[in-house]
């Protein structure tokens, strides 16, 4: 598969990931009469089944990465070339942004806007690390096969168990900064989601190591003896 076509692939799932959580965002807040919880209920349902979707659609093409967390930590692992790094976290940005913009038009808003909801404080941040810590566990032990079922479920219960309701993405924060809807974040918030983004990823492929690390001789020989008990 030639790298053009899996940035295109990267490019368009963004896009259509943020449409998702944007525009399920306000239509939701428009529908909602008020009540925050129906909102975020409305926005977690279709972002659970977006997200699905198109990392079904998506993935056997680029990998469906949408993030540029998961992207960095795919090169780290070498399932990602290097070279192809920065190019990817490239489209996932310009993606993001189209989505939030595609969603303005859609619902007849002002196109290029900027959010002023802040998102910010020790537990936003906090519940930004939890949220892409597990974000990244989940993708790294996930069995063969059930990825996308496993991402959608997690992303979905971190919406209402985090204080944050579960950005998980440098790239979704990006977007969502194009966008002053119940979705969105201000531009001066991002940096410490992003931030705690990253140390929430650096953190999951450390705790992947340790689950992963090879049995020692004593537990092989444990287990040796207990097959034969």
């Amino acid at each position: 598969m030639s790298l053009s076509r899996k940035l295109l692939a990267e490019g368009l799932g963004t896009a259509l990931l943020l449409a998702v959580v944007i525009g399920s965002g306000i239509m939701a807040e428009r529908l909602s009469g008020g009540n925050v919880a129906i909102a975020l209920l409305a926005n977690t349902l279709a972002t659970v089944g977006g997200l699905y979707v198109l990392i079904e659609v998506f993935g056997p093409i680029s990998g469906a990465h949408f993030n540029p967390a998961v992207s960095a930590v795919m090169a780290w692992r070498g399932e990602l070339p290097v070279g192809a790094l920065v190019p990817y976290i490239a489209a996932q940005l310009v993606g993001a942004m189209l989505g939030a913009w595609l969603v303005h038009a859609m619902f007849d808003m002002s196109i290029v806007q900027f959010s002023t909801k802040l998102r910010t404080g020790t537990g936003q941040w906090i519940a930004e690390g939890v949220a892409t810590f597990g974000l990244l566990l989940v993708i790294l032990r996930a069995p063969a096969g059930r990825v996308s079922a496993m991402v959608a479920a997690y992303i979905g219960a971190a919406y209402w168990f985090t204080a944050s309701t579960s950005f998980a993405n440098p790239a979704a924060v990006f977007g969502r900064m194009f966008s002053d809807s119940f979705a969105g974040i201000a531009p001066s918030s991002a940096p410490g989601f992003v931030g705690a983004q990253l140390i929430g990823a650096a953190v999951a492929v450390v705790v992947h190591q340790l689950l992963s690390a090879p049995a020692t001789a004593a537990e092989s020989t444990a287990a040796g003896e207990a097959r034969h008990v």
